[in-house]
């Protein structure tokens, strides 16, 4: 197979197929399918063209930021619903918006180790799911309650009931802002943009050309990664319906600023759409593959975690993918194809900046020049998450998916995904397609 060592040290890893749900938009309601529903969906189709069965695997590894009530350890859940049966591990694992590259990560690792040959790893999130809780006053005042055992205690109780004690406590905006500094993710994209002088314009022009992408990509069949879904009333889902054909630069300026009213430049339009999905990947050794004859789709080279400063999350790729690149003494030219994950349109282009900048080479990354500027001919070509979604768990494990296709369809050779990480993290794999 002309394959090398990996950067994990030990047998080479292979991904051998994948799939995923198309991500659907959430729109302010509960979604039509919980977490292990997308999950499963995805990779019932997946499984079902193996010659293998799905009690073969060594483990099952998800990754979800936040499942549902019923889904406690979710990768186990989705595991025997999938018919891995009761005597295949499953586990979940968590890593913000990178929980689901962590799970190709871990399984990466494990394999090349010879503790697995054949892993399933994926990401999932619902994110239109994501629970509104009681505060605190009211689950206090809720345990005053059940504990008052007479008619006067608990009329005290009641009295004491007050119309803050009904404000709720929302999971998405509290997942989405960082503790340690305060700031919810768009606050620190606009960090990002005053930084690198990211102007409005240019994040409506990078935000117009990811729906463009997007809508092409599906239009030429580009994107056959995706399995339809089907809910219980009937309806086919069978793209991201989060993609606008008709976006243009006249639109989206009409959008106000979200994050840092008045005066801020990041709106709904240039950031990431809040969106349900699942991802999947198989991974294994070369003994599995020559076993089960596995049509081959590349093979993962290394991968690196990085952390950073939570006030500048989105420069996590720029971080990441850096210690890779002087691994293999790889600079961007020699990178085929690139996916970074689209949190929104200014961390994308602030780590495109970032790299062309002399004094952060030096200072945070260590290099004496800059990197050759990324050709965005060669950046998220089918368009990225602010077209796509992104929910959060799913995103890593489908920019790596996607990238594989991307290399596949190109007839290329090797390609880099990378994703930032909420809390100030990054994290980036390095791909090379398997061509015999």
């Amino acid at each position: 197979m002309g394959e090398q060592q990996s950067g994990w040290g030990g047998r080479p890893v292979f991904i051998v197929d994948g799939s995923r749900t198309p991500y659907i938009k959430a729109r302010g309601k509960p979604g039509p399918f919980s977490a292990s529903d997308l999950a499963v969906s995805a990779g019932q189709p997946l499984l079902a063209r193996q010659p293998f069965a799905p009690n073969d695997f060594d483990e099952v590894i998800l990754g979800c930021m936040m499942p549902g009530e019923d889904e406690a350890n979710i990768g186990r859940v989705t595991a025997l619903r999938l018919g891995c049966g009761d005597r295949v591990p499953a586990w979940t694992v968590q890593r913000n918006c990178a929980s689901g590259m962590q799970s190709v990560d871990t399984a990466a690792q494990n394999i090349a180790s010879g503790r697995s040959s054949l892993v399933l790893a994926g990401g999932v999130e619902a994110m239109s799911r994501a629970p509104i809780l009681y505060n605190s006053t009211m689950v206090n005042w809720l345990a005053a309650m059940a504990t008052a055992r007479t008619l006067p205690a608990k009329l005290k109780v009641l009295t004491g009931l007050r119309p803050g004690h009904f404000k709720p406590v929302i999971a998405l905006l509290r997942g989405l802002t960082d503790p340690i500094v305060g700031l919810s993710m768009g606050q620190t994209a606009e960090i990002l943009a005053h930084r690198f002088g990211i102007s409005r314009e240019m994040m409506d022009s990078f935000a117009v050309r990811s729906h463009l992408r997007l809508d092409s990509a599906h239009k030429q069949g580009f994107l056959n990664e995706i399995e339809p879904l089907y809910d219980t009333r009937g309806n086919v889902y069978d793209h991201d319906d989060g993609v606008r054909p008709d976006s243009s630069l006249e639109k989206l300026a009409k959008l106000r600023p979200v994050f840092d009213k008045p005066v801020g430049n990041v709106t709904a339009g240039n950031s990431a759409q809040i969106t349900d999905g699942a991802a999947w990947l198989i991974l294994a050794s070369e003994d599995m593959v020559t076993r089960h004859n596995l049509p081959v789709m590349g093979q993962l080279i290394d991968s690196q975690w990085a952390g950073l400063d939570p006030a500048q999350m989105g420069l996590g790729p720029s971080y990441a993918m850096a210690p890779i690149m002087q691994r293999h003494d790889l600079d961007t030219p020699d990178l085929d194809y690139i996916e970074i994950n689209e949190a929104f349109a200014a961390q994308v282009l602030a780590c495109l900046a970032a790299w062309q900048d002399a004094d952060f080479c030096r200072e945070e990354l260590g290099r004496d020049s800059p990197f050759t500027a990324i050709d965005e001919e060669r950046l998220n070509i089918d368009g990225g998450a602010v077209a796509v979604g992104h929910p959060v768990g799913s995103s890593g494990a489908r920019n790596v998916l996607h990238l594989l296709n991307v290399l596949q369809r190109k007839d290329a050779r090797r390609g880099m995904a990378s994703i930032c990480i909420g809390g100030g993290q990054g994290g980036a794999m390095l791909i090379e397609r398997t061509t015999g």
